[in-house]
């Protein structure tokens, strides 16, 4: 974190902290932290659950890649994209190829999400190096190195949060039945293609937006070890979904708190926050299941 924070000598203080809080400049990453590790936790249950983790890796990278050519076509044919809309497009164009049926294809599902994870990687790293001028924000939007948020990422963060959360709210039976057992779904008249659809639409839509406001590491991270933590401690998949997006907030926070006072990157310290969350669950699972034995 030490080369973007402002040039201040010394080592970091909660004064400083608290100050740039009242000022708006450290409030609003550490509001959008807490809130998109909050709902990808959450979400990323139904990801774990469904054995698709590196999906939401590969939907991130190409969400970073559509951020990366919102800033070439700008810079080069003068084309005005919202680089939030560059991640949302490449972002769905990406779960479009990965929901695709592949009854037809012999290579498995995993090896196009590796072909999509590659793809889109190496593609906003090409990209990105011909846009010096934006080499910062490809940097932050790849590895999560920002410090700062502007308003309007942490408006889209909330936004698309809130939107995610009531989807999952209303079918919230609906994704568990059609993960767990699509043929019994099927013979109960429930639109199993539909809902899966749905949920890779939602998946990309709030990947995509906290890709571009916190960086695909973090997002990855926050959609994957909370959600296994959380399967791991708890059977009933209700309370799972509460305490995994209870991890996901803490990461994002905690992470924030974590790179400022330590001066590491921000998004290496989710990341690794919320890693830390899942060694500790695991051994704590094995634990109580051998005491409830």
């Amino acid at each position: 974190m030490g080369s973007e924070r402002s040039a201040v000598e010394g080592v970091p203080t909660w004064s400083e902290f608290a100050h740039g809080w009242e000022l708006g400049i450290y409030r609003d990453p550490v509001l959008c932290g807490v809130f998109a590790g909050l709902v990808l936790g959450v979400l990323g249950v139904f990801v774990v659950l469904r054995r698709a983790v590196f999906v939401t890796a590969a939907v991130s990278q190409a969400a970073g890649l559509g951020v990366a050519l919102a800033f070439w076509l700008e810079l080069t044919l003068h084309a005005r994209i919202p680089p939030a809309l560059g991640a949302l497009g490449l972002a769905l164009a990406a779960t479009a190829v990965l929901t695709l049926r592949m009854q037809r294809m012999r290579l498995p599902s995993e090896t196009l999400v590796g072909l999509v994870y590659l793809a889109s990687s190496a593609g906003a790293i090409l990209v990105g190096d011909r846009i010096a001028q934006e080499s910062h924000d490809i940097a932050s939007i790849l590895f999560g190195t920002a410090v700062l948020v502007r308003p309007l990422d942490l408006a889209l963060v909330i936004g698309a949060g809130l939107f995610t959360l009531l989807v999952i709210t209303a079918c919230y039976r609906g994704f568990l039945f059609a993960g767990f057992d699509p043929e019994g779904a099927r013979v109960h008249r429930l639109p199993v293609r539909f809902l899966d659809l749905l949920l890779w639409a939602v998946v990309a839509l709030e990947v995509s937006i906290t890709t571009r406001a916190i960086g695909a590491l973090p997002v990855f991270a926050f959609a994957v070890a909370p959600a296994m933590a959380a399967l791991a401690l708890l059977e009933r998949v209700r309370w799972a979904l509460v305490l995994a997006g209870l991890l996901g907030g803490l990461a994002g926070g905690l992470g924030y708190l974590f790179a400022f006072f330590f001066e590491f990157p921000v998004g290496a310290s989710q990341a690794t926050l919320s890693l830390l969350f899942l060694l500790v669950c695991l051994p704590l699972a094995r634990v109580l299941r051998g005491s409830a034995a």
